[in-house]
């Protein structure tokens, strides 16, 4: 009965280092990014808006975006990462 369990076994372990952990790992690093988030960042949200943060409350952003500095809130959960200016692209 054990040596049947014991492929079950090594297919779990096997689909938690390959799966899960990664997905836990960024997770926290995605969490973390939020919680560093200040006013004067250059963040992308996850439908594509680029923007300056100009004020943060708990679960939403208020970003200034170009060209018209048009302020938009939107949640937290939306931001995908933070630009910073060697990030970012240099206009030729």
């Amino acid at each position: 009965m054990f040596g049947m369990a014991i492929p079950f076994i090594f297919l779990f372990g096997v689909l938690y280092f390959v799966m899960i952990l990664p997905q836990q790992r960024r997770q926290k690093k995605w969490q973390s990014m939020l919680e560093s988030l200040k006013t004067g960042d250059k963040i992308v949200t996850s439908g594509g808006l680029r923007g300056t943060i100009m004020a943060l409350k708990d679960d939403s952003v208020h970003l200034r975006v170009p060209p018209n500095n048009l302020v938009l809130e939107v949640t937290k959960a939306s931001v995908t990462s933070v630009t910073t200016a060697e990030e970012e692209p240099k206009a030729k």
